[in-house]
Order: C-alpha cells, then structure tokens, then sequence
C-alpha cells in the first residue's frame, strides 16, 4: 500500500464517526495499523521486547544486586508488574522454594537487592524474571563468579627521577582498594589493572595485573601531558570493575640552568679526552721522528 492509500485510510477513520456511523473506531484503526505495517515492515518486529536480565554483580562478596531491561510492547512501557523470583540450590534442603525479591528499591529501577541476610557465597543461587504470571526470564550463578570490585580510589603519583637529558622522567602511581573490599582479612584478594596514554591518544597502554597498590611508570615525556586510570578484579576471576577517576600526570620542566648543567659535564669530558689524545699523539710523533734523525 503506498503513501497515498495510507493518507486515504487515516481520512476515514476521522470522518467514521461523523458519517458512516456503522464502522467502529476499532475496526479503522485496525486498517491503519495494518497500513503502518505495509509501509514499514520493521515496526512489526520491534513493537514487542520481554524483559532480560542486564547484570548481576557483587561489589565486595557480602551482597550483590540484579538488573534487568525494560518490558516494552508496541512502543509502549508494558503497564504489567515485573517481579524477580530466586531460589537457593541447597543440596541439603530436598525442595526448592521460589521467593520473591527482598528489595525492589536500593539498587534503583528495574532491580533487585539482595543484602548481607540474603547473599550465600558458596551456594548457587537461580533467579527469574516473570510477568503476567508466565517466566521471561531467568539465570544461575555463584555469588563468587558475579565479583565486580567498585573502582580503586585516591589515586597519586610522585617524580622518581628526571634523566640527565631532561627529555623523559619516571614516577610512581599508588591508589588504595575500594573502601568497602575486605582485603586485611583476606575475605577478598584484589588484583589491579593500570593503564596510561598521553592525553591526545585514543588508545589506552596496559600494564600487566598486579596484587600491589603502586607502580613505577617509567620513560614518560617531560613535555606531555598523562592520563592514568586502575580497576581491580578478585584475583584468578575475568572479572573486572568499573575504571577509577581518570589521574592527570603533568611533569614538571626542567629549569634551563638546570639543562646546561647536565650538558656541562659531557662535553667537558669531551675536551679533555680530546687534548689528551692530541697530547699523546704529538709525543708519538715527535718520538718517531727523533728515532729516524737518529739512524
């Protein structure tokens, strides 16, 4: 159906009521639809989307939250209530009872809390999305493979050291582990990602894990300008955290007393080496050329 049939469609739909009087609304609107659908096949296929489950993450082995995607049907939210249900895979209990999310708030919208009297870390749990009465969605897991760290926080760096030719310098980058991940007992062992670029670069450099807080950076260009950032993941997991805030590193410039000084000492040895080597090879000369008068 092209465009000027759709038009003609719509025309009578307004002017049903006023003449007709024997066509419902619904039966136009139903035509109209139909001529949507003609036009743009494509509204057919997106006009409906069940819910999915997004992510479920456990910041620091103690909770851990689900979130899931929005129920859109015909372009439209879906006014029915989506409700989470999960259930404790016990091996020890002979039935699996199915309860409803403790907490629809704290995590924001679409989600699903579950705090400390809720989380079991060494017992899978199974989770599922339902509307309507009929389930949509659903998924099994461990608390301990969903382990995402929040990001490492108070990021610094110090200068180690300039080199004689003032064009590169190396520091050290310290940060601290999220203040919520048990890492003094032992509950969580965090290992870090650093990664670093100059700031007009579009690729990151990555730095291999490490289980410390602080790392050397070495041979950095003294007149650019460095952008710094560190996740962290539970060690031996895939896992990794949201970055830390970006740290800027802008090195300091080395005075110009300070260059000639550096350059001071090279090129005197230089010169004296230099007249050294005259000085000898004027002897051997003179020394030869007493042996030949000689003979």
């Amino acid at each position: 159906m092209d465009l000027w049939q759709l038009l003609l469609t719509l025309a009578l739909a307004g002017s049903s009521d006023a003449f007709s009087g024997r066509e419902t609304t619904a039966a136009v609107l139903s035509r109209v639809s139909q001529s949507l659908l003609s036009v743009n096949p494509g509204l057919k296929t997106n006009s409906s989307k069940e819910p999915k489950f997004t992510k479920c993450r456990s910041p620091e082995l103690e909770t851990f939250s689900c979130r899931w995607t929005d129920a859109v049907h015909h372009g439209l939210k879906s006014p029915g209530p989506i409700q989470l249900f999960y259930t404790r895979r016990n091996t020890q209990e002979g039935t699996q009872e199915w309860k409803e999310c403790p907490d629809y708030v704290s995590a924001g919208e679409n989600s699903c809390y579950f705090n400390s009297s809720f989380t079991s870390i060494w017992i899978p749990y199974c989770i599922k999305l339902t509307s309507n009465g009929g389930t949509v969605d659903e998924k099994c897991f461990s608390v301990d493979q969903i382990v995402q760290p929040d990001p490492p926080i108070a990021l610094n760096w110090t200068l180690l050291n300039i080199s004689l030719t003032g064009v590169h310098a190396d520091i050290q980058v310290r940060w601290e582990a999220p203040s919520n991940a048990d890492i003094q007992k032992g509950w969580m062992v965090l290992e870090y990602e650093l990664q670093y670029k100059e700031v007009n670069e579009t690729q990151w450099k990555m730095m291999d894990p490490i289980l410390s807080t602080s790392v050397p950076l070495y041979s950095l260009r003294v007149d650019k300008e460095y952008e710094v950032r560190v996740r962290s993941r539970q060690r031996k997991s895939e896992n990794y955290g949201e970055f830390s805030e970006v740290l800027y590193v802008k090195l300091p410039q080395m005075s110009q007393f300070t260059c000639e000084e550096d350059f001071y000492y090279p090129w005197l040895l230089i010169i004296i080496f230099g007249i050294s080597g005259l000085t000898v090879m004027l002897f051997v000369f003179l020394f030869s050329k007493q042996q030949r008068k000689e003979n």
